[in-house]
């Protein structure tokens, strides 16, 4: 598959970033490079056929937006791994229902049922 457009998200700390994502928001591995001292300096998360890129910097920006099939369930389960939940669950004008929150380190994710 070609694909011409991922999200990118910087972390401080990006094992703990690899760590949270998987668990809070079900992201799986795809690919992962460290440097001489064993830190990741870039790492890709699949979501479906799609990549999220990570890689080390400053946190923050504009935010990732993902659409799942049941914002309910992956909802409870980013609260449960420690998600800061910074958009309740609402149902949209334009037919989704999502949510927002931020990761450990302050980078905003909205989460919903839109497919564009």
């Amino acid at each position: 598959m070609r694909r011409t457009v991922c999200a990118l998200a910087r972390y401080q700390d990006c094992q703990a970033a690899l760590d949270f994502l998987t668990s809070a928001f079900g992201f799986r591995v795809h690919e992962t490079s460290k440097d001489e001292e064993g830190r990741i300096k870039h790492a890709e998360l699949l979501v479906d056929d799609d990549i999220i890129m990570i890689g080390p910097g400053a946190p923050g920006g504009p935010g990732v937006y993902v659409a799942v099939d049941d914002a309910d369930a992956h909802h409870d389960r980013a609260r449960a791994a420690g998600a800061r939940i910074t958009m309740p669950l609402v149902d949209q004008s334009y037919g989704s229902r999502e949510y927002a929150c931020a990761d450990p380190e302050g980078n905003t994710w909205y989460f919903g049922t839109y497919r564009p």
